[in-house]
């Protein structure tokens, strides 16, 4: 197969260049301008952009499947794919792929997703090292990976090495995280999905591992979760653990209660929103590719989203309907659904799908033709050439394909369906259901064009749920296949599309909206003409307050003529939605139960899975979190990922025994800097100069500190009566970070100081950030404020800077603590401790605060 040989582009563009065309192309969307441009304009290493608009991109992705359909009968032209793919209108290929096709500047993989080999593989450390370097080969080349630990022998079995028994699984998935934490992507972290059955005797610990702070945070977490497991919870029964997994002649079992590691389980995920669950035996019952096990298609775990499972090496190439497109008329009563174009173009985009394998293919060759032509030798070279072999084999031989939707949430509005309502679940079913028969009507009548994948048996997919659905429905799709065979494998997904929907300006994936207006504030210079002032703050800055509309809840203003440019006050803005489509079936409205019932209804019609949240509220019980997985699996859900607001921002502990031990220092903060964080503000003056510090706090406790100049032009002002308010982490456009500090005026409104990080000295924020990681790894205050006065620094400014923050922490030291290494100046005793910030000696009664 020839590789792809497309031509440099020769016009550039630059970053604002291409910016501003966009933000034109999608009528002053900045979040989606900006998002086109960092993400998806075709670019080189160098950052030269060579693509001024989507349009310029889907022309490329167009003339490229139109490449690809020349090779076979009945080709679509260049211009019949870009009418279905512009604007993000109709058919939208997501991620990798619309990254990927036609760019001549990377050499990357097509496929947004792949599951790497342990069946079989052994868990000596060579096993082990070859799976690590599998992960790494394929995310540098932009993959998301999943893989399963089943198969590591638990903790405290017989080795035959220096260590003589075995460490358990927790430790590999903690070298799995860390090789995802260090390869980039484009700006972006790899993506990972690490697994493990229940039937393992180490599932508990796997459980847990994400609990203590520091732990696995490169890698999402999922719990293989088999039928006997969950009718031993609901019976109240014990279940047996074995390794090896399931097996008839286990070296090591032991049973548990299976309700108290399920209770483990629901805790863990109210707590901390992980693990996910995988219902297994649903995923393999109905699985199509594993009706070929035996021939290397057994699932062994998932991506990182969790909607595709795959088996060893295979991969998955992702594209999304965009369902609002297929509404006519919507917001109105003439509103109706068109399922002649919606067949029609699901037709289409299956055999897009199908060109998009072989432009994969191509990219392998290239890939390989890489690796051949480095310069490392062969041992080095050979496990990442055997495993883009491997991907090759299952890309050719199966024909995967991810066909996946957007806009759902959207689409039921504007035909006046509420989302989660019974006539919802039926409407959404009705859809996905069509989309089933018409992708499997495709792939058989590409397989007549094109021919079958390599390994079609329909004798071995006979008694499959899924294909046996797919007869009851459409008999005659059914024959047709006998006859003709099928082009791909496995066919449908419904993905996250969080970027994708961005830009479609539609609700995400299978999802609600989240909220279909809210407000924003942004600040009035002074030169700003045509500006409306809403309120001058303690400072006197002056706001403007504006409100953001949901893209298509605009749309249904427009229709039914509401003023779109109009000042609405908060209950205007109530009314209004409450007068919408949208009332009462937002993210935060939709019953919960409903919604998991939703997802098993159309879990029917969609071969692999479906990557679905279900948003909770903070104050939700564990029970009803465990009542929730219980109805997803007794539902037909393939898994399940729970989201309790706020979840992820609180203290990670492994287990009960830890919350009594745990001191100062050994892990009392969250594995990541929750976005608000409440603040205290510390003046003080050292010598003439007059300085203000931004204390983080979590629970009370130092997590990091900012300080520098309040009295000079490059300083910070606000008001003297201030001394507390929020630390707020954001981004500024070009994707970096900044911390804003926020407080209320004396009249209630919220002033925002942006970016603490350009107030201040750079060397003064270098060093805040050095003292901010000792804070936010639990060191001791005193010994922080130790490691403070220890700096050797040459700058009397810096040394300046350096009592300040020592000055400032003191106040959070517990009265009584031990001064270490710090002697009275009045007596010279040692025998002094911290009284209220300042140093008291206990001898002479002499204190010190400075």
């Amino acid at each position: 197969m020839p590789v792809q040989t497309t031509p440099k582009a020769s016009k550039t563009y630059t970053q604002d260049e291409a910016f501003k065309a966009s933000l034109a192309y999608f009528k002053g969307d900045d979040l989606a301008a900006r998002v086109w441009v960092n993400k998806y304009a075709l670019k080189d290493s160098d950052g030269n952009i060579y693509e001024q608009t989507p349009n310029d991109m889907h022309r490329r992705i167009a003339k490229e499947i139109a490449r690809v359909e020349q090779r076979y009968p009945n080709p679509m032209t260049e211009d019949e794919v870009f009418d279905l793919i512009k604007d993000f209108k109709y058919i939208v290929p997501q991620g990798s792929p619309m990254a990927g096709i036609g760019n001549p500047y990377q050499i990357a993989s097509l496929s947004n997703c792949f599951v790497i080999g342990n069946e079989g593989s052994s868990d000596s450390y060579g096993g082990v090292m070859k799976i690590d370097q599998e992960q790494v080969q394929l995310m540098k080349r932009r993959g998301g990976v999943g893989h399963d630990l089943s198969h590591i022998r638990p903790k405290g079995s017989p080795v035959k090495n220096s260590a003589l028994t075995s460490t358990g699984i927790v430790p590999f998935m903690e070298r799995y995280s860390n090789s995802t934490r260090e390869v980039a992507q484009d700006g972006r972290r790899g993506a990972l999905m690490l697994s493990v059955s229940i039937n393992h005797p180490d599932s508990e610990d796997f459980i847990d591992a994400k609990m203590e702070q520091g732990k696995v945070t490169g890698a999402n977490v999922s719990v293989r979760i088999d039928d006997d497991f969950m009718k031993a919870v609901k019976n109240k029964t014990a279940y047996t653990q074995k390794y090896p997994v399931f097996s008839d002649a286990p070296k090591f079992s032991k049973e548990i209660e299976a309700e108290k590691l399920w209770k483990k389980i629901v805790h863990n995920a109210w707590k901390s929103a992980e693990p996910g669950i995988l219902f297994w035996d649903t995923v393999i019952n109905e699985s199509v590719p594993d009706c070929y096990a035996d021939l290397g298609y057994k699932t062994v775990s998932t991506n990182p989203c969790g909607e595709i499972p795959l088996c060893p090496y295979d991969s998955c190439r992702l594209l999304a309907i965009n369902l609002f497109s297929y509404v006519e008329d919507p917001f109105t009563t003439k509103a109706k659904f068109n399922y002649t174009l919606f067949k029609k173009h699901i037709s289409a985009a299956q055999r897009i799908m199908d060109d998009i394998i072989d432009l994969e293919l191509e990219k392998i060759d290239a890939i390989l033709q890489k690796i051949d032509a480095d310069p490392e030798n062969e041992d080095v070279k050979g496990v990442e050439r055997n495993l883009w072999l491997n991907i090759k084999k299952k890309a050719e031989e199966g024909r995967r394909t991810g066909i996946g939707i957007t806009a759902e949430g959207d689409m039921l509005a504007g035909l006046g369906i509420k989302y989660g309502s019974e006539e919802g679940v039926a409407f959404s079913t009705e859809i996905h259901k069509n989309i089933a028969l018409a992708a499997y009507r495709a792939s058989v009548e590409t397989a007549k064009e094109r021919g079958a994948f390599g390994i079609f048996d329909s004798d071995r997919e006979k008694e499959n749920p899924f294909i046996l659905r797919l007869k009851e429905a459409d008999e005659k799709l059914y024959y047709d296949m006998l006859e003709y065979g099928r082009r791909n494998i496995a066919l449908l997904t419904i993905a996250p599309t969080g970027t994708t929907s961005l830009m479609t300006q539609t609700t995400s994936g299978i999802e609600p909206v989240f909220l279909p207006v809210y407000k924003r504030r942004r600040k009035v210079n002074p030169n700003d003409k045509d500006v409306r002032v809403d309120f001058v703050d303690e400072v006197g800055d002056s706001w403007e307050e504006y409100v953001v509309f949901h893209h298509r809840f605009k749309e249904w203003m427009k229709i039914n003529g509401h003023d779109i440019d109009k000042n609405y006050s908060n209950t205007d803005l109530d009314e209004l939605v409450k007068a919408s489509p949208y009332y009462q079936a937002t993210s935060n409205d939709v019953d919960w139960l409903s919604k998991v019932r939703m997802q098993g209804a159309v879990q029917k019609w969609v071969d692999h899975s479906i990557s679905v949240t279900i948003n909770l509220p903070n104050d939700v019980s564990e029970d009803l979190v465990g009542r929730l997985y219980l109805e997803a699996w007794q539902a037909g859900c393939k898994g399940v990922t729970v989201y309790r607001d706020g979840s992820r921002s609180g203290v990670l502990i492994s287990n009960d025994e830890k919350k009594e031990e745990e001191k100062e220092g050994n892990g009392i903060f969250p594995t990541k800097r929750p976005q608000v964080l409440e603040a205290d503000v510390v003046r003080f003056q050292n010598s003439k100069d007059k300085w203000i510090a931004f204390i983080g706090l979590i629970d009370g406790r130092p997590y990091e500190i900012f300080t520098g100049f309040s009295d000079d032009e490059d300083g910070i002002l606000i008001p003297r009566w201030v001394n507390e308010g929020l630390i707020i982490k954001n981004r500024n456009e070009d994707g970096t970070s900044r911390y804003d500090f926020q407080y209320k005026n004396k009249r209630g409104y919220k002033t925002t100081i942006e970016g603490l990080s350009h107030k201040f000295n750079p060397e003064f924020w270098n060093y805040a950030k050095l003292i901010s990681s000792t804070l936010r790894h639990g060191m001791p205050i005193d010994n922080v404020v130790n490691l403070v006065n220890s700096l050797q620094l040459d700058s009397e400014s810096i040394n300046t800077w350096k009592n300040g923050v020592a000055r400032a922490l003191k106040r959070f030291i517990a009265d009584g603590t031990v001064a270490k290494k710090e002697k009275c100046t009045n007596c010279n005793s040692s025998n002094l401790i911290y009284q209220e910030g300042c140093l008291t000696c206990k001898d002479c009664g002499s204190s010190k605060c400075g």
